[in-house]
């Protein structure tokens, strides 16, 4: 099968990208508004951006009139945000904040979620997550003409972690359990873990 970006339409480009890049991480993201409303949305265009200085990547698909997203509009307006990271454990409270409540509805407030002080920005963390990133606004890059969606780059300054996840300076990845996204409807748990130690390059490999 060859396929030629300039001959399918957008919905088929979305189905493409988001069948073939998977499983991918859950950002879920409480941020801040004006009014003082606590949003709560989840994110899969979601990745690390950088280790030095500590940064992670949202991707955030504006609405189909091009207007930014509450959680766009919050962390360009705040500059902060909570990324609160998704296990099998909180996958259905993340999942129903992903219903289209207006901008002055709180999803927190409304799914009787709890939440938790952060400790250096001013946006509130989610009690249900074990693993939080504190971050302040680097950058929004907004892609497309016009713009269609907000490329936001979020330095971490600060991580939450539970004890029971954190063993030598590393998370447990089976206790962790994290729940990462597919295509339509369908999530994924961890499933086997295999390793595969990276290759030293020697100048005598080659010759062989």
């Amino acid at each position: 099968m060859e396929i030629a970006i300039s001959d399918i339409a957008f919905q088929e480009k979305y189905k493409l990208l988001i069948g073939c890049i998977v499983p991918r991480p859950i950002a879920w993201v409480t941020s801040l508004g004006e009014d003082g409303v606590i949003n709560a949305a989840p994110f899969s265009y979601f990745n690390v951006a950088s280790i030095e200085p500590m940064m992670v990547s949202i991707a955030i698909m504006r609405k189909p009139e091009g207007v930014m997203k509450d959680t766009a509009r919050n962390i360009l307006t705040i500059g902060q945000f909570v990324v609160n990271m998704v296990d099998v454990h909180n996958v259905d409270d993340m999942n129903q904040t992903s219903a289209n409540y207006p901008p002055d509805v709180s999803e927190v407030e409304a799914l009787g979620l709890d939440l938790q002080p952060s400790a250096l920005v001013k946006v509130p963390r989610l009690a249900a997550s074990r693993i939080h990133f504190e971050c302040k606004l680097h950058q929004i890059v907004e892609l497309g003409t016009p713009t269609t969606s907000d490329l936001i780059l979020g330095e971490v300054v600060h991580v939450h972690v539970a004890d029971e996840l954190y063993e030598d300076g590393k998370i447990d990845a089976k206790a962790f359990s994290p729940v990462s996204r597919l295509a339509g409807h369908s999530y994924a748990t961890l499933g086997e873990l295999f390793d595969h130690p990276r290759p030293v390059y020697t100048p005598d490999a080659e010759n062989k």
